[in-house]
């Protein structure tokens, strides 16, 4: 007992819950003068959200208790209930949709499950368990088979439509393929087929124009087409409500920006507009370095696993939370398309949060058996 003490990786714990406090008190700020305009207790949000806290870290717990390599014995098993899930969740009376999306499974009120936060998990364990069992190497053969399986839960994702979902599984793909030891010049070629499937999407219109509009606005933010201007509005007060943090921000509580409700979506998509209004530059910045500290425990984690199959997994792990992390924070400043991806541990949402904390779960069980 007192071993598995020892070897747990406190600092990857203290940062994950230093984080996910920031977003209880971020989520509370960005939804209470909204709630208290409609009459409504203002501590809603923020209540579910520590109840998702809670489930969170109850996951987090119980996977890392579990030894890891387990996984890979139950690996394509992950897999296929990730698929039938994605499948589940378009069907008519099955899945629910909002805004055009099927995405989510009502349990009802208002308690919702989006199964594609979990099928990047799903993806990742399962490339991680085809990819180990190579022990000689990624042939031709083994790199079709794997595009095949990662293919479908991407294609699925895609199909809901859910874009930011289906590119953060296509780079994680390429960074376990990477891993795992393909070589430099398939690589490439498979990098150059992923930016022409993208651009496939868009030509072929798998994507509805509002959603070409979305994802492209950053690229023109002084535009007067009236078919960007309410992407383009919700850009600018995204980034009128950092700035106006400038150095130190404005206090706990005190942004305009936020206790109005001028940024939409401002407790998921955009609740690192929260941040950098009441903590400002510094504030975000030290925010920036918690997540960073967690990002880089995942990667040494990786460096440190005993076997492929561990090491596969964080690399992926890490690869999922970096970018999350860098399109979230990235959209809102106008560096990147705008797109459904939550802030890790600070933005509102129970799959995100469970996925998440599982995830972390992973990485210390990883840590926990690094020697044996």
């Amino acid at each position: 007992m007192s071993r598995r003490v020892v070897r747990v990786d406190v600092g990857l714990v203290l940062a994950t819950l230093c984080v996910a406090l920031v977003g209880l008190v971020m989520v509370y700020t960005a939804t209470r003068g909204v709630l208290l305009a409609q009459g409504l207790s203002p501590k809603y949000f923020v209540k579910r959200q520590a109840v998702f806290l809670v489930l969170g870290l109850i996951a987090m717990v119980g996977v890392a208790l579990i030894d890891y390599r387990r996984l890979e014995s139950v690996g394509m098993l992950i897999y296929g209930l990730t698929v039938f899930a994605l499948l589940a969740v378009l069907a008519p009376g099955i899945g629910s949709s909002a805004q055009g999306a099927s995405r989510w499974f009502s349990l009802g009120g208002s308690l919702q499950i989006q199964p594609s936060e979990f099928a990047v998990l799903g993806l990742i364990v399962g490339v991680a368990t085809f990819c180990s069992r190579r022990n000689e190497g990624l042939t031709w053969r083994d790199v079709f088979r794997v595009l095949v399986l990662a293919g479908i839960p991407i294609v699925l994702v895609l199909v809901q439509p859910d874009f930011g979902t289906a590119i953060i599984m296509t780079i994680v793909l390429l960074v376990m393929l990477a891993v795992a030891g393909l070589p430099g010049r398939i690589l490439v070629i498979l990098v150059i087929g992923a930016v022409a499937a993208v651009l496939l999407a868009l030509v072929a219109g798998v994507l509805h124009k509002y959603q070409i509009t979305r994802l492209t606005t950053f690229l023109h933010q002084n535009s007067t087409d009236p078919s960007q201007q309410r992407y383009i509005y919700n850009l600018q007060q995204a980034k009128d409500a950092i700035g106006s943090g400038g150095l130190w921000g404005k206090g706990i509580g005190h942004g305009v920006e936020t206790n109005l409700g001028y940024v939409p979506e401002q407790q998921t998509d955009f609740i690192f507009t929260a941040i950098g209004e009441q903590l400002g530059f510094v504030g975000a910045t030290l925010v920036l370095g918690l997540l960073a500290l967690v990002a880089w425990r995942f990667l040494r984690t990786a460096q440190l696993a005993r076997d492929s199959f561990g090491r596969l997994l964080c690399a992926g792990i890490f690869t999922f939370f970096a970018y999350s992390v860098f399109q979230n924070a990235g959209m809102t400043m106008g560096i990147m398309p705008i797109t459904g991806i939550p802030l890790p541990f600070v933005s509102y949402g129970g799959s995100a949060a469970l996925c998440f904390f599982a995830a972390v779960g992973i990485v210390l069980s990883v840590y926990a058996r690094r020697g044996g």
